[in-house]
């Protein structure tokens, strides 16, 4: 079987910029089973999970912890945490899960 690798960016479009320092978590199906963490670098990418997750087909959570981080941007949001929702239905392959981000709302796409 091929590996199956994970990636995410995260744009705040208030700024136009990358949000760096965003906490995100990888979470099974049940969104009760954490597999995985990261923050993103920089650039508002993932460059590193802890651990590096072991992904199959199926259904998972990514959580955008955003309250955190919208907080010591000195800005409210109503938006604490934002979860995807997503399916992998290859065995192999690459999935990347983007999210653009603002104070009061959000857009996610599977990108490549």
């Amino acid at each position: 079987m091929t590996d199956i690798t994970l990636s995410s960016h995260v744009l705040d479009q208030h700024n136009g910029k990358p949000a760096s320092n965003l906490e995100v978590i990888l979470y099974k199906a049940d969104a009760e089973t954490e597999l995985s963490k990261a923050l993103t670098n920089d650039d508002g990418r993932i460059s590193e999970w802890m651990p590096t997750p072991s992904l199959s087909p199926g259904i998972y959570h990514l959580t955008f912890v955003t309250g955190p981080w919208f907080e010591s941007q000195g800005i409210t949001t109503l938006y604490p945490a934002i979860s995807i929702c997503f399916e992998i239905n290859e065995a192999g392959g690459h999935y990347h899960i983007p999210l653009l981000l603002s104070a009061f709302g959000y857009t996610t796409y599977r990108g490549s």
